[in-house]
This record gives structure tokens, C-alpha cells and sequence, in this order.
């Protein structure tokens, strides 16, 4: 017989956070949904389910995560799978994003994040069980123009759920990074990303079709949100799930080309990387 579990997801209102809030609910668990404003619109979203409880609250302030956590502990009494979804896209050179600009991404995508994870943990660590599922991104394995910066919020998630999962795993916690692909969710549309202020017209070539092009890719992506939805639930009910996992065809292609590229550059410079050992130490080396 299947365990309820309970889930506290992160940006919860629409796209992603809203599927797996759905999904889990439709699977018989009860959820924990944070909303940055307007959670009595979710609770209506969602039906006023009585699995449901809506916290308004924003992962770049610390003193309400604490105190949504407490809250949705007090609600149901644990925490069972963390979703950290709560994010947002930024299009821009790296160059032409401004100190505010570059530390807003990152307050939400990466420093959020940690705010909820460090303030779930201990509940987590306390029950000896649990899961912490982190959604990334397509561009957390590779770059391209214009998208550069919020995939390095993406890489970062990508190396702490990685670290989580080495420190976490002796304490019955998993740990998962799912990166997903491009899918029909608000994200490319022009109220969910935003673009940086700065232009910089030496950047025509690279990064300005990423600019124009988002609004006309919104709406064409391939994948069904409601199917990743599925994917999280599956994972949720894994006795060992993994660290990473691509999630869609075109993730799972950035993950296999990356890969390949970076093998063939690293070992096209291996005898210069090996290179660098002190010399006797590599003459004892080789005499023993």
C-alpha cells in the first residue's frame, strides 16, 4: 500500500510547481504550496482541496521561509519530499547584466533555494527520511548565448544537489537534480523572464536573436508539463533515485553533447594537463 506523503513545493502558482502540486494531490498526498502573493487564488486553482495548505511566501526572504516551513510542519506534521522550484529566467550577455541585475537571479535560483533547503533539513535529518528534489535546467549542462547567466544559477543548483547527495545520503535523505528541457510552461513568456537593460551592440549576432526569439518559441516547446509532473511523482516513490536526471529529449541531448565536447577538449590537452607535477617527483614515480 502506497505511503501518503507530504510535499512542499516552492513556486507553486503556475508551470511546473503547479503540475507536481496537482499530481501529488490527484496521487493522495497532501501538499504544502508557497506562493510569492495571492494564495487564496491557488487554494481556488487547486479546488480548496483538503490535502492543500497555501503559505505566501518568498525564497529570498529567509524569515518567511522559516516560518512557512514551521507552518506547513504544523499543518501536517512532516516533510517528505522538498520540490525547490521556485525560479526565474533572465536573457542577457553576461556582460550587459548589471551587479542588481546578476544578484537578483541568483538571490532567487541559487541563495533561495539554500534558504529553503537549510530550513527544511532539519526536519528532514530529524525524521531520517526524505527527499530533496531541486529543478534545474537544460542550460545547467551546457551554454548559449544570451542564456549564459541563468545557466550558471543552474550549474550551481546542479553542484549542490550533488554535494547534498554525498552529505545527506547516510541520513536516508536523497537528493535529486532534474533538469528539465524546453516545455509549454510560462516561462519564455514575456510576464515569467525578464531582459537585462543594458544592450550592448556588439552582441547582435549571439545574444539578440535569443531576445527576439523567446516570444516566438513560447508556446511551440515540446514538452508536457503534465507528463514532467509525472516524472516527479515516480521519483517521489523511487527507493533510489538518481543525482541527476534529464528530463525531456532535448535535455537529454544538451546532457550527451556537452559530455562529448568536453571530453574530447580535455583529452586533446591531457599531456599538457598531466604536464605539471613536480620533475622528481615524477622521476621517483617512474624508478618505482
Amino acid at each position: 500500500m502506497k505511503t501518503q506523503k507530504v510535499w512542499f513545493i516552492t513556486g507553486a502558482s503556475r508551470g511546473f510547481g503547479l503540475e507536481i502540486a496537482k499530481a501529488a494531490l490527484a496521487a493522495g498526498d497532501q501538499v504544502v504550496a508557497t506562493v510569492r502573493s495571492q494564495p487564496a487564488q491557488l487554494a481556488t486553482t487547486l479546488h480548496n482541496h483538503s490535502s492543500l495548505y497555501v503559505v505566501q511566501m518568498d525564497v529570498t526572504h529567509e524569515d518567511q521561509v522559516q516560518e512557512a516551513v514551521e507552518q506547513g510542519i504544523a499543518r501536517f506534521g512532516r516533510v517528505d519530499v522538498l520540490v525547490n522550484n521556485a525560479g526565474f529566467g533572465m536573457v542577457t550577455a553576461i556582460e550587459e547584466a548589471t551587479d542588481a541585475e546578476v544578484r537578483k537571479q541568483y538571490d532567487t535560483n541559487v541563495f533561495g533555494l539554500l534558504n529553503v533547503t537549510r530550513a527544511v533539513l532539519p526536519y528532514l535529518r530529524q525524521q531520517k527520511s526524505g527527499q530533496i528534489i531541486n529543478i534545474t535546467s537544460l542550460f545547467g549542462y551546457d551554454a548559449i548565448p544570451g542564456w549564459g547567466l541563468y545557466g550558471s544559477t543552474k550549474f550551481a543548483v546542479e553542484g549542490i544537489s550533488k554535494g547534498l547527495a554525498v552529505e545527506l545520503a547516510p541520513l536516508g535523505i536523497h537528493v535529486t537534480a532534474v533538469a528539465p528541457g524546453l516545455f509549454s510552461t510560462e516561462f519564455l513568456s514575456t510576464e515569467s523572464y525578464v531582459a537585462a537593460e543594458t544592450i550592448i551592440a556588439d552582441y547582435q549576432q549571439t545574444v539578440e536573436p535569443m531576445r527576439s526569439g523567446a516570444d516566438a518559441l513560447h508556446g511551440h516547446q515540446p514538452g508536457d508539463p503534465k507528463k514532467l509532473a509525472q516524472v516527479i511523482l515516480q521519483l517521489a516513490n523511487t527507493e533510489h533515485p538518481p543525482v541527476h536526471l534529464p528530463v525531456g529529449k532535448d535535455a537529454v541531448d544538451f546532457y550527451r553533447n556537452n559530455a562529448a565536447k568536453t571530453a574530447e577538449q580535455i583529452e586533446s590537452w591531457r599531456l599538457v594537463s598531466v604536464s605539471t607535477d613536480h620533475d622528481h617527483r615524477a622521476m621517483a614515480a617512474t624508478v618505482a
